[in-house]
């Protein structure tokens, strides 16, 4: 190097990549999938956006591919994994297995897969008039902050047997773990309907909540699905950055704040919004719809593969010194934990959720947690 040549540091490979791929960017505290202007990428052949929001932190992005009808992606494979979520139209991914077998699927709206690490793929829109809109959440800042080389990610041969998965995997099918409430696992590649998928009681998180957590091809990115009955909302928690949340189904909002702050930030939803909560930042969820409402949220560190120690807090991979699972986030922060429990929320938490439901013509049925006059108020 040149003595007169500038020094670089606190480099980030990962921001560098995206200037040179050309990517459009978006950034904010959240997005609407469905209007984010996406424009022409060479890389995937498709036009395309990534979203750099608030609470990513250093692990994660969250790419969005839109395919022109009849259109399909370029073949691509990486050594980054990805959780991708059907946000509009129907279509067909094709795998391409180190022996040459190839596997395909067809998806539609609400349909989630992931794609075995570094296994060569395409996408297809099956559709002749209307578009396809995917959103893939993935830990390519990790893996580009880590190597500094974008040939390793993109054009490495290795081969991860380990990651491919049964052909059942592929056809909507699973294997069902049942741990504890709360972290009940369904072991798959590929999810087709996300709105239909059985979930299961976790009464900790409140409201007669319901989820289940997925174990996607024998990777560390994590998913999660969880649903709030017609009339109620969870209780507040909070955990590491990263985890990108997103509505499925029906409609609400969440609040979003830190200890010591006063006011709330407020996101409302409906399909296709997403957003990250920042670290340690309490978040919850309300319902506000005529159905049940279901989102699912997608993060680096999974259950079987927790990680960081974040994700293993968060996951309840911890142990109390006896060997007894603490599950921090549906914890008490008087215990020590992540959750706050309904009897100790800001009371103008639930005064604005009576006045939501009213406005939407929906019946709070809060009546378990609250009591009668409280609930009427």
């Amino acid at each position: 190097m040149s003595e007169t040549a500038t020094p670089r540091y606190g480099i980030d490979p990962y921001l560098d990549w995206v200037d040179r791929e050309g990517l459009t960017v978006h950034e904010g505290y959240y997005a609407y999938l469905h209007k984010v202007d996406t424009k022409p990428w060479a890389r995937v052949g498709v036009n395309a956006a990534v979203c750099h929001l608030k609470g990513r932190g250093d692990f994660s992005n969250l790419f969005v591919f839109d395919i022109p009808p009849g259109k399909a992606t370029e073949p691509q494979r990486h050594l980054y994994e990805e959780v991708i979520y059907v946000l509009e139209g129907c279509g067909s991914t094709q795998l391409e297995l180190g022996d040459g077998a190839m596997r395909q699927f067809e998806w539609g709206p609400r349909s989630m897969f992931a794609i075995p690490l570094n296994v060569r793929y395409r996408h297809f829109n099956g559709s002749g008039r209307e578009r396809a809109l995917l959103s893939s959440t993935t830990d390519l800042p990790m893996k580009l902050n880590a190597f500094i080389d974008e040939n390793f990610v993109f054009n490495n041969p290795y081969v991860f047997e380990s990651r491919v998965g049964k052909q059942a995997y592929y056809e909507g099918n699973g294997d069902l773990y049942m741990v504890r409430p709360g972290n009940h696992m369904w072991e798959t590649n590929f999810v087709p309907d996300m709105d239909a998928i059985e979930l299961h009681p976790w009464s900790e998180r409140g409201g007669n909540s319901t989820n289940v957590i997925f174990v996607l091809a024998n990777g560390i990115m994590h998913a999660h699905i969880s649903e709030m009955p017609v009339g109620t909302y969870k209780k507040a928690h909070r955990h590491h950055n990263g985890v990108h949340v997103m509505c499925v189904s029906g409609s609400g909002y969440s609040l979003l704040w830190v200890d010591g702050e006063k006011d709330f930030r407020r996101i409302d939803w409906e399909h296709g919004m997403v957003f990250p909560p920042a670290t340690q930042q309490f978040h919850q969820h309300f319902n506000t719809s005529k159905r049940p409402a279901r989102y699912f949220a997608s993060a680096v560190g999974g259950i079987r593969y927790p990680f960081t120690e974040g994700m293993r807090r968060a996951l309840g991979c911890t142990t109390d010194g006896r060997g007894n699972a603490i599950v921090a986030t549906s914890t008490s922060i008087k215990l020590g934990g992540d959750q706050i429990e309904y009897e100790d929320q800001d009371p103008r938490i639930h005064a604005m959720y009576l006045a939501e439901c009213r406005k939407n013509g929906v019946e709070p049925r809060m009546e378990n947690w609250f009591p009668p006059r409280q609930a009427a108020e």
